[in-house]
């Protein structure tokens, strides 16, 4: 259990890492960045450790990548102003 949570925190700060990296004009300040993807892949290890018990690490690992990577996506900005037409247009 510790190995999966210790492993799980290590994917969800890398996964952060390389969003703050890839898209930083689109995210917040990477001190939250960070946070939440590490909290999401402990959550998602949890959950997954929860509903499959042990013994089934590779995917504890990736429920909590995908959790991380859900919970990353919501602090994301639109990339520009948006355009909207009017409804004469």
């Amino acid at each position: 259990m510790l190995l999966e949570a210790l492993s799980s925190a290590i994917l969800g700060f890398a996964l952060a890492w390389a969003a703050t990296h890839r898209l930083p004009h689109r995210l917040p300040a990477r001190p939250m960045v960070l946070s939440t993807g590490v909290a999401g892949a402990l959550f998602g290890a949890f959950v997954m450790h929860s509903a499959l018990d042990a013994g089934h690490v590779l995917l504890v690992l990736l429920g909590a990548a995908i959790v991380s990577v859900a919970s990353l996506s919501l602090l994301l900005r639109p990339a520009g102003r948006l355009r909207r037409r009017s409804a004469t247009a």
